[in-house]
Parts: structure tokens; C-alpha cells; sequence
């Protein structure tokens, strides 16, 4: 992700309030079960993998992607590779390195046992690489991963377009939809719009309570995604610093008193070092089915 002032990173994409609670030491360090795999891509010198993993009566446990830990060797270091580009200073040419979204993507489908499921809200992941990290200076300069799980369909978000508005350089238009609010009760009131509208992204709603805005090194953050008035995505923001630490651990999601859509909501995510496979997972988990509500009064997310 970016932020006004803050870059996000895009790259080709094809993600009763119960009681929150971190995973324990034990599960954390185990193999996951039952897992079944979807779309791939080659990063680095592996293959990334989406995955999802059910209980016996069909409930979501855990939505991600995989990592071999290749994955995360000879990683691009090239600013950008091309996408979403627009002409900023109209000389009729191109300059990948200053007219075209600072990031690497790639778009992996989720398995069809979780993708083709009407109560599961997120359908596809777009995976990006940002290997200087981004702005602000201090905050989000460091390599990492940006790891969307879009409710969104994909043709809708590949639809939001370049353009000359916004620090992102998005379609104008579609700028004033992304700062569109929402309705009060389907948002966190900690997550806040900072003008992080993002070409075949949408727009990044930050939470400015998260550690590395109050000293703290950036290792990972959870982001909520919107545009037009609703959520579009989850995201996980982690660094690849943080990964080769080899962590462990689950992490509670802040949740908005109520949703739009009925279905299974994330209430942690999780990312672990698995050592039987050599290999990183960062992962939805904690499902819990939600009802739909009607919505409050729009949200000032500013």
C-alpha cells in the first residue's frame, strides 16, 4: 500500500462481533492440514501459492498464500515493472521509472472450494513487491510485501485506471469515488482515509494507532481497502525483513460493528515460518459468519 505522502504499491491482481484471540504457541508452529492450493506464480526463485483450508462441516479456517522460502531470493530490484503507468509530464513517452506504479504484482487465484463459495467474501489475491518500500521516510521504506485479499471482482478493480489526480496519479473521477466515505458502522473508527488511492487497487484506509507511527520499526500492519462507499479488500503489509525473522504469529483484526455483505470475516491474520516445509504462510484466519446490516450514517474517515 501507499499513502498520501505514503505510496501503495499495486501490481496486476486476477483477499455479534466474536471475541478475538491470538493463536496459541502450538498451532502456530504446525503444519497446516487439509490444505488446498490454487493459482501460482514465480517470485524470486519459487512459486507462490493462495491456499484455503476447511473444518469438517466446511467452515473457512485459514485463506492465504504460501512462500517457499526461495521465494523471497533474487527478488526484483527494479523500481517497477511497468504496470499501470500514465504520461505525468505529457512529452509523449513513458518513463517506467517515474511515470508507472512504483511495485511488482502479480494476481493468484484462490482455490475454487473458497472462491466459488457466496458466504466467503474474499475471492482472489493480488501480491505485491515493493523493494525500496515507499514513503513516508521513516515509516514504510523498507522492502515488503503488500498482500490484498479482494472482496472486489477483478474486473472492476483492474477498471480503476491511471490518470493525473491524487499523489497516486489515479483517473479523476475515480479518485472522488475512492474518497467516497462509508457508512459509520461498517469501519473501525481507528482506520483512517489518508488519500492512499491506488490505480487497480482503490483506496487504503490506515491505522494511525499501529506501531510504526509511534517509534517502532515497521515489521507488518493490516490495512482495510474501499471504494465508492464499501469494502474492497484486506490487506497485509509485511516486511521482508520481518519474514526471514521467522515468526510465528497471529494478530487480532480490529473489526467494524457491522458488515454490508453476509458471510465468513477474518478476525486474525496470521503469518508463520513453517519449518517442515521450509516456507512462509500469511494468512486470513479466525473465520466467523457475520450477518448483514443495514448501513449507519456515512463515517468522516478523515
Amino acid at each position: 500500500m501507499r499513502m498520501a505522502k505514503t505510496r501503495l504499491r499495486t501490481v496486476p491482481l486476477f483477499c455479534t462481533i466474536l471475541a478475538i484471540s491470538a493463536c496459541s504457541d502450538k498451532n502456530q508452529g504446525e503444519k497446516p492440514t487439509g490444505r488446498l492450493l490454487g493459482a501460482n506464480s514465480s517470485v524470486g526463485k519459487g512459486t507462490v501459492s493462495s491456499y484455503a483450508e476447511f473444518d469438517g462441516k466446511g467452515v473457512p479456517k485459514a485463506i492465504g498464500i504460501v512462500f517457499p522460502a526461495s521465494a523471497l531470493e533474487d527478488l526484483p530490484a527494479a523500481s517497477s515493472d511497468g504496470h499501470h503507468c500514465y504520461d505525468r509530464n505529457k512529452d509523449g513517452n513513458i518513463d517506467p521509472d517515474t511515470e508507472c506504479l512504483a511495485t511488482h504484482e502479480w494476481v493468484i487465484a484462490l482455490p475454487s472450494e473458497a472462491a466459488r463459495r457466496a458466504e466467503i467474501p474474499v475471492k482472489w489475491v493480488g501480491l505485491n513487491w515493493n523493494p525500496s518500500g515507499h514513503i513516508p521516510p521513516g515509516v514504510y521504506d523498507l522492502p515488503h510485501f503488500d498482500v490484498h485479499f479482494y472482496i472486489e471482482p477483478i474486473e472492476k478493480v483492474f477498471a480503476l485506471a491511471s490518470g493525473p489526480c491524487g499523489p497516486e496519479f489515479v483517473r479523476c473521477d475515480q479518485l472522488e469515488l475512492a474518497n467516497k466515505p462509508l457508512p459509520a458502522n461498517y469501519m473501525h473508527a481507528d482506520f483512517k482515509n489518508v488519500g492512499a488511492a491506488v490505480p487497480a487497487m482503490g483506496n487504503h484506509l490506515i491505522d494511525m494507532t499501529s506501531p510504526e507511527f509511534h517509534g517502532k520499526k515497521f515489521t507488518r500492519t493490516w490495512i482495510y481497502g474501499v471504494y465508492d462507499g464499501r469494502l474492497t479488500f484486506f490487506e497485509e503489509m509485511v516486511a521482508r525483513e520481518y519474514l526471514l525473522s521467522r515468526p510465528t504469529a497471529c494478530f487480532p483484526i480490529k473489526q467494524p460493528a457491522a458488515v454490508a455483505i453476509r458471510g465468513y470475516y477474518p478476525t486474525q491474520s496470521c503469518i508463520r515460518y513453517l519449518a517442515q516445509g521450509n516456507e512462509f504462510t500469511v494468512s486470513l484466519e479466525g473465520f466467523a459468519l457475520r450477518e448483514a446490516s443495514a448501513p449507519e450514517p456515512v463515517w468522516d474517515q478523515r
